[in-house]
C-alpha cells in the first residue's frame, strides 16, 4: 500500500537556486525531498509541476510523491512537512490522489503574477519581491502591448535558451493577461497552457519597454509574426515573478 500525495507549496524564492534540485542542495526541491525522507524514513523523489528560476517565488507550486508504507491524513502531512522545512518554504495543502496523477503531466496550465513598483524609492518590504522600475508607464500602451500576447503563438522570440535543453515545440497558448495598478504598484497576471524558459519575464519586460516608449508600438506584433527572426533582448528580474497556481482538470 502507498499513497500518492499531492502537495501545494509556497516559497520565497530569494534564498534558493530555483525549484529544481541542485548539486549544492540549494534547490527548493532538495528541501522538500529532505523533509519527505525524514517523515517517510527513506529516500523520496518529489516530482514538481515545473521549474521556477532562482529568485522566483510561488504561492501555488504543485508536486507529488509516493509515500510508501507511511499513511497520514492530509493535515498530518502538512504539519509534518512544515516541521521539517525552512521558514521560507511552506506546504499549504496535501491531498491523496489517484495513482495515475502526475504533478507535471496532469497539469493543464499555470497562472503567474508579475509585480512592478514604479515609486522613486523601493520600500524595504518590497525588496526582492518586485521589479523596481522608477519611471512612468503608460497604462493604455501597457494594456495594448500585453494583449498582443493573448492567443496561440510561436513564442520563440520571447524565450531564452536553456543550456542543454533545446525546445522542439515553442508554440504556447496564453488564455488571458490582466493588468491592474494600485498607485505605483502594477500587477500583471498571465494564464496559459504552458510557458517557455523565462517567457513570462521576457513578455513583461517587452511590454514595459513599449509602454515606456523605448520600443515602437508594433514591435511585439512584428516579432510574433516572424518567430524565426530577431528575439526580444529584454528580461524582467526574477524578483517580481510569482507562480500563483497550477491548473488541473
Amino acid at each position: 500500500m502507498s499513497q500518492r500525495i499531492q502537495l501545494v507549496i509556497a516559497y520565497d524564492g530569494a534564498p534558493f537556486a530555483g525549484w529544481q534540485s541542485q548539486a549544492n542542495g540549494r534547490g527548493v526541491q532538495d528541501h522538500i525531498e529532505a523533509a519527505a525522507a525524514k517523515i517517510c524514513k527513506r529516500k523520496i523523489t518529489i516530482h514538481g509541476a515545473g521549474r521556477t528560476d532562482a529568485g522566483v517565488h510561488a504561492t501555488g507550486q504543485t508536486a507529488h510523491f509516493d509515500s510508501g508504507e507511511v499513511m497520514l491524513s492530509a493535515l498530518a502531512w502538512v504539519r509534518a512537512f512544515n516541521a521539517n522545512l525552512p521558514n521560507e518554504i511552506r506546504v499549504t495543502r496535501a491531498k491523496c490522489m489517484p495513482p495515475d496523477f502526475h504533478a507535471r503531466f496532469s497539469a493543464t496550465g499555470k497562472v503567474y503574477r508579475y509585480r512592478i513598483v514604479t515609486s522613486p524609492v523601493l520600500m524595504p518590504e518590497d525588496f526582492r519581491r518586485a521589479w523596481h522600475f522608477p519611471a512612468p508607464i503608460d497604462p493604455e500602451k501597457l494594456t495594448r502591448a500585453l494583449s498582443q500576447f493573448v492567443g496561440c503563438h510561436d513564442f520563440r522570440p520571447f524565450a531564452a535558451k536553456r543550456v542543454g535543453k533545446p525546445v522542439e515545440d515553442s508554440t504556447r497558448t496564453i488564455q488571458s493577461i490582466t493588468c491592474r495598478s494600485r498607485g505605483p504598484e502594477w500587477l500583471i497576471t498571465v494564464q496559459g497552457d504552458g510557458f517557455l524558459y523565462k517567457m513570462v519575464r521576457i513578455v513583461v519586460a517587452s511590454a514595459v519597454r513599449v509602454a515606456h516608449g523605448r520600443e515602437p508600438d508594433d514591435w511585439i506584433a512584428s516579432l510574433l509574426a516572424n518567430p524565426h527572426g530577431p528575439k526580444s533582448p529584454h528580461v524582467a528580474p526574477a524578483d517580481g515573478l510569482t507562480l500563483l497556481r497550477v491548473r488541473y482538470r
